[in-house]
């Protein structure tokens, strides 16, 4: 099904949050609390220009955070709904924001998951991000990868 990237906006409010609460909602009983990205504040994270919508002929399947950093582009969030899984939005987003990382002249991308995701842990590996290290912040375990782009 042909599908479009684009920059989200104000009238993507409603599709965005109801894909990150339907995407994470699943997690909430295996790590004990409530996932980050369902705590976002996605009206303002929409007017700093750092949320794009995958968006098809049935709507807005996807979602994806990208934070410009000092030294790499963070992937802040990546969600895909429930209803759209395995249909490859996951990876045509990695893919995207890979290049929007190339296209604003990082050397690498980095992200951070919960690591009781163990699934989210595998895609990306699969992807070819690495581990870098473990922490825990506010509370919850993490686990830190990064990718180099070439």
């Amino acid at each position: 099904m042909p599908f479009d990237i684009r920059p989200a906006t104000a009238d993507d409010l409603s599709a965005i949050e109801q894909i990150v609460e339907r995407a994470y909602a699943p997690y909430i009983l295996r790590i004990g609390a409530t996932p980050g990205p369902m705590l976002d504040d996605y009206r303002a994270r929409v007017a700093q220009g750092v949320v794009s919508v995958l968006e098809t002929q049935d709507g807005i399947q996807a979602i994806l955070v990208l934070i410009p950093e000092a030294d790499c582009l963070l992937l802040d969030n990546i969600a895909v709904s429930p209803d759209a899984q395995g249909k490859g939005y996951g990876s045509r987003l990695l893919r995207f924001a890979e290049d929007e990382a190339r296209r604003l002249g990082y050397a690498s991308i980095r992200l951070y998951t919960q690591e009781k995701m163990t699934e989210n842990i595998s895609i990306y590996r699969g992807h070819g991000y690495v581990e870098t290290h473990r922490a825990e912040e506010i509370g919850l375990k993490r686990v830190f990868m990064k990718k180099a782009l070439s």
